[in-house]
């Protein structure tokens, strides 16, 4: 009796064991996959993932996952390639269209100079203001094109986020005063510096102001935090969460906005704020329009 005992012990404990062990290359299989599947997801490769485990469902499970990643990157290049076809459009197009509006604006000069009757002089300044109108949504086209091509610009630099938001705000003073906005500004004494490119941060800036600028009841808050949050916020009664939720769209617009714009500003501005390793992200709360910026303290140096 006690041998047929021990026996059956011996044969429990082997099976346990082989289970133990079949779990164990089960997981290990299930991490390598999940780990492959991260990895390929996020990089530009055409490697598949590859198991240690020959177990035949683990591997099936890996077979399909690598046909829907074969997938995934074919849709991937053909996204890559419609969007670099579009941006080099979008540069010819403004190019293009560059040559005649500086003829337009040439011959507009010379009929300044030409004696006329207030109706021709009515007619030309007309004529002028969408001339300019044109000229700005082109060089906008223009712009987006570049910046969203080409990564950085200029290299990497220490920058004071509190000095550079000072300085776009002053340098948007006259266009918010001439909309009645008086902003509140909270900004630390304490230096908050990053490693970022001070030409592309002055865009960002820029045309985040602008964004306010076409949709404010009349204020602007704007504030820095000592960990480099930069939150911009304004009442916007005329927004709403689905225009808000596509304010960072290429080429969206909302249909009370001014007819200058070409709805790039933020895009633009979502492109080179993760050119740079930051985060920008839109909410509409209380009819409360907010817009906030991170840039990763690790790329903080000290002055």
């Amino acid at each position: 009796m006690v041998f047929w005992l021990c026996c059956l012990t011996g044969a429990l404990t082997l099976i346990i064991f082989f289970l133990c062990v079949k779990i164990f290359m089960l997981r290990k299989s299930a991490d390598e996959i999940a780990e492959g599947f991260a990895v390929r997801t996020k990089s530009d490769t055409n490697t598949l993932i590859d198991i240690s485990s020959r177990d035949s469902h683990m591997r099936n499970l890996a077979i399909t996952i690598n046909k829907e990643l074969k997938k995934l990157q074919s849709d991937r290049n053909r996204y890559q390639q419609g969007d670099l076809e579009l941006k080099n459009s979008i540069t010819g197009i403004s190019h293009d269209l560059r040559t005649p509006l500086t003829a337009i604006c040439g011959y507009l000069d010379l009929l300044d100079r030409e004696e006329k009757s207030e109706n021709a002089a009515r007619y030309l300044k007309i004529i002028r203001g969408r001339t300019e109108i044109m000229r700005q949504l082109t060089e906008e086209l223009f712009r987006y094109s570049v910046f969203t091509t080409v990564s950085g610009g200029t290299p990497d630099e220490p920058v004071l986020l509190n000095r550079a938001l000072e300085d776009s705000l002053s340098a948007m003073y006259a266009s918010l005063k001439h909309r009645n906005i008086s902003p509140e500004i909270s900004i630390p004494d304490k230096p908050v510096s990053r490693m970022l490119n001070r030409n592309a941060l002055s865009r960002i800036f820029g045309n985040i102001i602008s964004n306010a600028l076409k949709y404010s009841d009349g204020d602007l808050r704007v504030t820095l935090t000592e960990q480099g949050e930069i939150c911009f916020s304004n009442h916007a009664s005329r927004l709403d969460e689905v225009s808000v939720g596509r304010l960072f769209d290429r080429f969206y617009t909302v249909e009370t906005a001014s007819s200058e714009s070409t709805g790039l500003g933020l895009s633009i501005a979502r492109a080179l704020t993760e050119q740079m390793g930051g985060t920008i992200a839109a909410e509409y709360t209380d009819e409360t329009l907010w817009i906030s910026i991170v840039f990763p303290e690790q790329r903080s140096q000290p002055f």
